[in-house]
Formats: structure tokens, sequence, C-alpha cells
């Protein structure tokens, strides 16, 4: 990797990073949130579900942006957006108490649009800052490693903050936040062939790009449909199973801070196999494409295990669920990498953010799914999710064949 540029990436990590706790971080807090709000778990599932779902549709909309003018001129604004509605949030739980929902979700919506011009700008943003592809993956599998690592974090701090009053995570969004557009605003330098092409870019009105971008989904629509629609079911199975784990680790008695940590294992098997995958696939297409099809096969059989088993301990629940989320783990850096090195740079930005929309909506669907499935059968719940990753894998060997599209 070209070392004078690892301050840009390691500046551009802190985003994926920053945006992972702006929403995982409240997940240990739901329960606490019912109780304080006297709302029902679905209720508060939408806390979640809402930051996600503005960001599905203003996500393609950043891209394009980012496209047409700069990475950074979308970026920067989007993490003051996220920080001023991250106070919003906890001030109206502050001033409000009981009467505070309606505002916290107005909050987490205004916040999902800032999310919107944020992450997802990121992975068009690495493949513009490196020349090489086996750069491109290793910058890749490190934001994504942020990324889970964020997940890792999250339930831990989000506990701890929350041993004070439940309220207090909402107030810590900023703080990271700040800290991410100081980093970018000042380590970021804008990459030398995005300025090149920028006068091009500029020029091109929105009638002829979006002829462009659906002659592009035209011609290589199969195989970009399929990472689409697996990175949607990962962040379902992500983020619909954390939901599961809270709300039973608070059943069963579990202490705010040991819930975070408990919390906090699954994710770390996530964190370490995404970075691994992250080294091992380079710039070999062929090992993407199997990579991540092993890693959606191991989540679905140990998904499928739990879904059997009638004996079910917190500990064992816990292992199986850190096996089932490592397999995602192997599976993201593969899945980036295909799509980020596999379009042209004038697109890059809106095509890797119809990506990250569809991971949002993973990600908006899994929470209240798990709370609507979580009042009939838990094995059934298991199966649903345990399907959605078996069906992920089948899409990925049809779909997917890097041997046969053209670079």
């Amino acid at each position: 990797m070209e070392a004078r540029k690892k301050w840009d990436l390691i500046s551009i990590a802190s985003i994926p990073l920053t945006m992972t706790l702006a929403n995982s971080m409240l997940i240990p807090v739901l329960p606490a949130m019912q109780k304080a709000l006297n709302i029902t778990s679905l209720q508060a599932s939408l806390i979640i579900t809402a930051y996600a779902a503005v960001a599905i549709l203003f996500i393609p909309f950043a891209g394009y942006l980012s496209d047409r003018f700069s990475r950074k001129a979308v970026i920067l604004p989007a993490l003051i957006l996220v920080s001023l509605s991250g106070a919003g949030a906890g001030f109206a739980a502050l001033w409000l108490k009981d009467q505070a929902y309606a505002y916290i979700l107005v909050a987490r919506l205004i916040q999902g649009l800032g999310s919107a011009g944020c992450f997802p700008v990121v992975l068009p943003l690495v493949g513009d800052l490196f020349r090489s592809d086996e750069d491109v993956s290793n910058g890749l599998g490190l934001v994504e490693t942020a990324n889970t690592f964020g997940k890792v974090v999250s339930p831990i701090l989000g506990a701890t903050l929350a041993i004070w009053t439940w309220y207090i995570p909402f107030f810590a969004i900023p703080v990271f936040s700040l800290i991410s557009f100081v980093l970018v605003l000042f380590l970021v330098k804008t990459p030398a062939q995005d300025s090149e092409g920028s006068d091009k870019t500029k020029k091109t009105k929105l009638k002829p790009f979006l002829q462009a971008l659906f002659a592009l989904l035209r011609k290589e629509g199969k195989w970009l449909y399929g990472i689409f629609a697996i990175g949607g079911i990962s962040m379902f199975i992500v983020f619909g199973s954390l939901f599961y784990l809270s709300e039973t680790l608070e059943n069963r008695g579990f202490k705010p801070i040991n819930k975070g940590l408990i919390l906090a294992l699954p994710l770390a098997g996530l964190c370490i196999v995404s970075y691994l995958s992250g080294k091992w696939i380079g710039q070999n297409k062929q090992v993407m494409k199997w990579t991540s099809l092993a890693g959606l096969l191991i989540s679905s059989a140990a998904l499928y295990v739990l879904g059997f088993m009638t004996w079910n301990p917190s500990w064992l629940i816990v292992l199986i669920l850190a096996f089932a989320s490592a397999g995602i783990g192997a599976a993201l850096p593969s899945l980036d990498a295909l799509i980020t090195e596999g379009i042209d740079k004038k697109q890059r930005g809106t095509v890797t953010s119809l990506y990250s929309s569809m991971r949002f909506i993973g990600v908006a669907a899994g929470p209240p799914v798990m709370a609507l499935l979580m009042r009939g059968s838990i094995p059934v719940l298991f199966f649903v999710i345990a399907t959605a990753s078996l069906i992920a894998a089948i899409i990925n060997a049809f779909a997917i064949r890097p041997e046969s599209k053209p670079r």
C-alpha cells in the first residue's frame, strides 16, 4: 500500500466506524428505552429502522453528487448533519422525558439523511485513492474492518454510557462525528485522478448520466443485482440477530454492561474474519467469489443449527451466532471489492451507493422483522434468517461469475 496515503485511509475508515456507532450503539439500550418511553419492542426497533429507512432513499442521490462533484463535498456536510441530529435526539430525551419518542424518531430520520452521504461514498473514495487493485482490496478490507469493529465496540460502549442514563449514547454521536469530520477535512487529499476528471464529470448532466447508468445496469445487471441482494440479506441477518440477542439477554436478566460485552462477541467474530478476508482475497476475483460463498454457507449452517436446537443456554446461542457472524464477515470484503473494482470511476459512486442502499434495507428490516417473529416460535425465527443466508449463497453461486465479466 502507498505509504503516503495511510493517513488518508485511516481518516476514511473513521467514517464507517462513526456511522456504525451511531446505530449499533443503541441496540443494547433499546430495552431501557422501552421502559423509559413506555413503548413496545416493535416501536423501539423503529429507532434503529428510522435511521436506515431515510438513508435507503437518499443514498443513490448522494452517490450521484459524489460522482459529479467530489467525495469530500458530500461527506463533510453529511457528518455535520449526523452530529446535529444526534444532539437533537439527546436533548429531546433530556427535556421531554417519556414524551420524547416522536421527536427522537424525527431526529433519527434526519440522522439517516446524514448517514446517506457518509459510508456509501467511502467505498468509491477508496477506489479513487489507489491505482492498484490489490491496494484497493486492502483498503476496502480496512474500511469493512472499521465498520465491523464499530459493531464490536458499540454494544459495549452503548451499555456503558447507558449506566448513567439511557439517552447518553445520543450525546456520544456528535463527539464521534466531529472527530471524523476533522480527520477527513485535514487528512484526506482529493485523489489526483479525481481532480483530473472533475471538469468532465461536472459537465455530465443528470439525464445523460442516468442513461449511462441504466445502460451499465442492463449490461452488468446480473452480477450487480446479485451483489446488491447479498449485501441486503447480510445486513438483515446481522442486525436481526443482534436485536434478537439483545432482547433475549434482557429477558434472561443480564445486567447492561454484561449484555454489552456478550453482544460484542458475535460481532468480534465478524470483525476478525472480515479483516483476515480482506487480506486473503487480494485482487483475485475468483477467490472473492468463493470466499463470500463459503462464508454465506457457514452462516446458513450455523443458523439452521440454532433453529433445530432444543437446549439453548445463553453461551451456546452466543457461540453459534459468532460462527454465523464470522461467515458474514468472510463475505463482506469480497462483495465490496467486486463491486468497487468492477465499475468505472465515473459511475462508481452511484453504483456503490445503490449497493449501500440495499445494505441499509437489510439494516432497516432486521429489527422489526425479528420483533414480529419473536412473538411466535423462536425456531421459526432462526429458520427464516438461515434460509435468507442460504438464498444469498445461491445467488452468489449463480449470479457472480468473475471470469465472464470483462475488465
